[in-house]
């Protein structure tokens, strides 16, 4: 689907999903078999209801540092089900909520029910309220690619380091028009998103299990604010003595007063998503061997409610294979590309790309470059991938609970264009670090990650493996 397509050509899309949704739900386990666990995560995995929920404690160099709770319920069912060995839980429901340092909040709840009933049939509910006033805003170009620099009307210097760049910012300057006669920049490349969202999703597998097709809906309220006139601590130049000063002009409301991006009043936006998968993964939080391939996408128009149009269409490939090198050593890869069709896309919807199986901030963070700062390189279209050597060191049990601990050493790479025509192997940027994984029951997983760049150093930390 294509932004501009007629809405006759979306009604018939959406009639055809519905009538794939309608049909009846075959009983038969034969299309799971290919999904069956290996025998040593199977001999681990607990039966039954259980619970683990943890202090949420994360850190990421955008948000700062996070606590606050996450708790999941999880169903596994006793072992003589059929459906033990083939499925990575009966239902989970997942409840977090989350405060940072930066005075970002959280809360999300979700149902994940695979297989209902032994069908073929997955359903997804997502629920999430959040702020964030600490989301960085770098550019919506290519041109992002370039070193961090100062706007032009403040010089225009370049920075190899984003510490160089930030200690810059924050030096006091003297007003420019529509500024008070002292500012700083310390906030300049901030802003605030307030998000309220309802997501449902169900999916179906076919044939033998390994496709799935999804469709699903989406609806959500977006707000922003900026940070111009707000009192912010600078920094005097030369005595580098402290000042509280109003901050001067934001980099994202100056683009969008000069109509270079759109969206940044906000509103309501309505999404059909429909997705196309291949799945051989033996265990989806973590998994030892598999493939699994998505082609993923997201339209919006008026048509069904929304205030924006655009259409956002992502592809991406992982493969997992367990290598003969102690108890359980895993390589892990994952490539993905994605481009936003629409002159009038949001800036927004430049932020993520869009996956079934969990979205993915682009490009920069904790999920995509993880040695450079969350969207520090967006444009309209972009590829990347990620390579890691997850190695298990050692496995106990505590309290009736099963760990394990690992290694992940990872490197990571992408660039971003303003054409899906040039996406190309030129003007690469890159990361390389290594991470910590501890393993409680298989299903939760705790990461650390510390990720390296010529631009920046980065530690991140918080529950689910990176993809």
């Amino acid at each position: 689907m294509l932004c501009g397509m007629k809405p006759s050509v979306l009604f018939t899309s959406l009639l055809f999903t519905g009538q794939l949704l309608a049909q009846s739900a075959d009983d038969s386990l034969h299309f799971m078999h290919s999904r069956r666990m290996n025998d040593a995560d199977l001999l681990k995995k607990r039966e039954g209801t259980f619970f683990t929920g943890i202090p949420d404690l994360s850190s990421d160099p955008v948000t700062g540092f996070g606590f606050g709770v996450r708790g999941n319920l999880y169903w596994n069912g006793p072992r003589s089900d059929p459906r033990f060995a083939y499925t990575p839980y009966l239902a989970k429901l997942k409840a977090n909520a989350a405060y940072y340092t930066s005075n970002a909040r959280e809360l999300v709840l979700s149902l994940d029910v695979p297989y209902y009933r032994g069908t073929r049939w997955r359903f997804k509910v997502d629920l999430k309220a959040q702020q964030n006033p600490a989301n960085l805003y770098f550019g919506l170009t290519e041109h992002t690619l370039g070193p961090l620099r100062l706007p032009s009307d403040q010089g225009g210097a370049g920075f190899g380091t984003y510490a160089a760049y930030d200690q810059a910012r924050s030096m006091v300057r003297h007003g420019g028009p529509g500024e008070a006669a002292f500012v700083t920049d310390a906030l300049s490349n901030r802003f605030r998103e307030t998000e309220y969202m309802l997501n449902l999703k169900a999916d179906r597998a076919l044939g033998n299990g390994r496709w799935h097709l999804m469709g699903g809906y989406e609806i959500q309220h977006l707000s922003y604010a900026t940070f111009e006139g707000m009192d912010t601590e600078g920094r005097h130049p030369g005595s580098s003595e402290a000042a509280n000063v109003p901050n001067g002009h934001s980099l994202l409301r100056r683009d969008f007063d000069h109509g270079l991006v759109s969206g940044v009043d906000g509103g309501r936006v309505s999404i059909v998503q429909t997705a196309l998968m291949y799945d051989t993964r033996d265990f989806e939080p973590d998994p030892t061997k598999g493939f699994y391939l998505e082609v993923a996408n997201e339209y919006s128009s008026p048509a069904i409610g929304s205030q924006f149009t655009f259409n956002k269409l992502f592809v991406q490939a992982r493969a997992y294979r367990k290598l003969p090198v102690g108890p359980r050593t895993v390589l892990a890869a994952r490539i993905g590309a994605g481009n936003i069709f629409g002159a009038e896309a949001p800036f927004f919807e430049f932020q993520d790309q869009w996956s079934p199986d969990g979205s993915i901030n682009a490009l920069g963070g904790k999920q995509s470059l993880r040695g450079h700062r969350a969207n520090r390189f967006l444009a309209r279209s972009l590829w990347f991938a990620n390579v890691e050597l997850r190695v298990r060191l050692a496995e106990f049990a505590f309290w009736k609970q099963r760990f394990g601990i690992g290694l992940a050493p990872f490197f990571d790479a992408g660039t971003v264009r303003d054409q899906w025509q040039d996406l190309d192997l030129a003007h690469l940027r890159t990361s390389y670090g290594s991470g910590l994984r501890i393993a409680w029951n298989q299903s939760t997983i705790l990461f650390v990650d510390y990720g390296m760049s010529r631009e920046d150093r980065l530690l991140f930390f918080g529950i689910g493996q990176v993809f």
